[in-house]
């Protein structure tokens, strides 16, 4: 039915840790995918033999080392048995309730493309995947909303994105083209957040060069931004035609970016500008606290 594909790090340290609870909770969805592990990282073939997954070597990368976007999806759909494919980043968590929502999704339309907005959560050790872990992950006290820009899965039929720029993995905007792209095609996108949310694990950046400012402000960014060919954050989750509703119905998401715009300016005319009033009133509360969490993630 599926066929999940990614290019994992490689398996050292915290890093390995967290990559390894996302390929197990792939392995545990219902049906159980094929997942394609693409790259030749340290330990990228060892846990493809371990957890009975492919391995795909040599996937071409840039002069700074990173894997390119194009070559990966090419490599992948060449390979896949599947006509449906999944490319997730390496550090999420797919629970149960996604495959309910790509079936959900793929039962209106044939040929579209899924996204989901991602939690974030800090995990520092092998998870249990007993009965009900996704639901106790989501209820921590540090689970976070990571916000409509962060975008980490897409589902899509094989054909859809027939020409990919070189874009740099795992540095900004390569994420928001993939929506841009579908939409140029007059394909719904459907957005399942409220449905199945996935799970990011918390992590640094020490395996880039240059550590966080080479993936947020650096040469690779500035060269994705060039591809993606629109201004930032032009093609989010804000952008979606379509969304499944907790019950995995499929109805139409209209005017979510212009409310998305009345409630920013609504936050800094009555939380933002009356910070130091509330604080002089003692009203500074978790309530507060958390909203700004929330808006700022």
């Amino acid at each position: 039915m599926l066929t999940i594909f990614s290019v994992p790090k490689a398996f050292q340290g915290h890093i390995g840790t967290i990559q390894r609870n996302a390929l197990k909770s792939w392995t545990l969805l219902e049906p159980r995918p094929e997942v394609l592990l693409l790259g030749s990282d340290q330990g990228t073939a060892e846990i493809a033999r371990e957890l009975g997954l492919r391995h795909i070597p040599g996937i071409a990368v840039n002069q700074r080392g990173a894997p390119l976007l194009s070559d990966m999806f090419g490599k992948a759909e060449g390979a896949a048995s599947s006509e449906l494919l999944c490319y997730v980043n390496a550090d999420i968590l797919l629970a149960r309730a996604f495959m309910n929502a790509v079936r959900a999704a793929q039962t209106k339309f044939a040929k579209s493309l899924l996204v989901s907005k991602r939690i974030n959560i800090g995990v520092t050790e092998e998870l249990d995947f007993s009965a009900g872990w996704g639901e106790r992950l989501r209820a921590r006290s540090d689970a976070m909303d990571g916000g409509p820009t962060a975008i980490d899965v897409f589902v899509f039929r094989k054909g859809t994105y027939a020409r990919v720029p070189d874009f740099a993995l795992g540095r900004l905007w390569f994420d928001q083209w993939l929506i841009k792209a579908a939409l140029q095609q007059k394909l719904p996108v459907v957005d399942a957040s409220r449905m199945a949310p996935v799970l990011h694990q918390n992590h640094d950046y020490n395996h880039v060069s240059g550590g966080a400012a080479q993936v947020w402000h650096g040469q690779e960014p500035e060269e994705n931004l060039r591809l993606y060919g629109s201004a930032p954050h032009s093609y989010t989750l804000l952008d979606v035609t379509h969304e499944l509703t907790a019950a995995g119905e499929v109805r139409r998401v209209r005017l979510r970016r212009p409310a998305a715009k009345m409630k920013e300016l609504a936050w800094r005319l009555l939380v933002e500008r009356t910070v130091n009033v509330r604080n002089a009133l003692g009203l500074r509360r978790k309530y507060w606290r958390g909203s700004a969490a929330s808006r700022h993630g």
